[in-house]
């Protein structure tokens, strides 16, 4: 049984050993990118849906720097939104990070991106902020973050954010209007 139960250990070790290399790998950069194909669409129709959510349905407040190029097709604007980082208490200390949205259509397509965090280290100074890379190296060498794993903790939210952007847009690109209407025209 001392055999069997040796064997079994020894067996799960590479595993656990694999896990913790994976742990200390540098975090993958945050953010989302997305093409989309979509044949016969229209440039300026994509453009038109793309700036009427942008102007209407964006939810990450306050918004700046909306910079619409209809001859181009291109959007740009920032976002902002919230990441909480915790003490060594266990508190929760929310951060502002601001971030990019980008979008560029094409006759058969679109692409979008959601990007460029910066976090607001210190509300009272809002107008300084730093990337979001620099931010997480400044928490892995806090000496808590083996307890509060704040780096970690930072890469997950700001990249929920930037998956819930995108899929409010993507939701909103899809469900666009019908150009014809259902049934017989003059049926009530």
């Amino acid at each position: 049984m001392k055999k069997v139960l040796l064997s079994l250990l020894l067996g799960a070790l590479p595993g656990l050993l694999c896990e913790a290399r994976a742990q200390t790998e540098p975090p993958a950069p945050v953010g989302y990118t997305e093409q989309v194909a979509l044949e016969g669409a229209g440039q300026s129709r994509l453009y038109s849906r793309a700036l009427d959510w942008a102007q209407n349905k964006f939810t990450y407040q306050p918004k700046a720097a909306l910079n619409a190029q209809p001859a181009a097709a291109t959007i740009r604007l920032n976002g902002t939104g919230i990441v909480k980082t915790v003490d060594a208490k266990g508190h929760d200390q929310p951060l502002t990070v601001l971030f990019t949205f980008s979008f560029q259509a094409t006759d058969n397509g679109y692409t979008y991106r959601v990007d460029s965090f910066q976090v607001i280290p210190d509300p009272r100074i809002p107008s300084q902020t730093v990337g979001i890379d620099e931010y997480r190296t400044e928490l892995q060498a806090d000496r808590n973050n083996d307890k509060t794993h704040n780096d970690r903790r930072v890469t997950a939210q700001a990249n929920s954010l930037a998956s819930e952007a995108a899929m409010s847009f993507r939701s909103y690109m899809n469900s666009q209007p019908q150009e014809e209407s259902v049934g017989l025209a003059g049926e009530n």
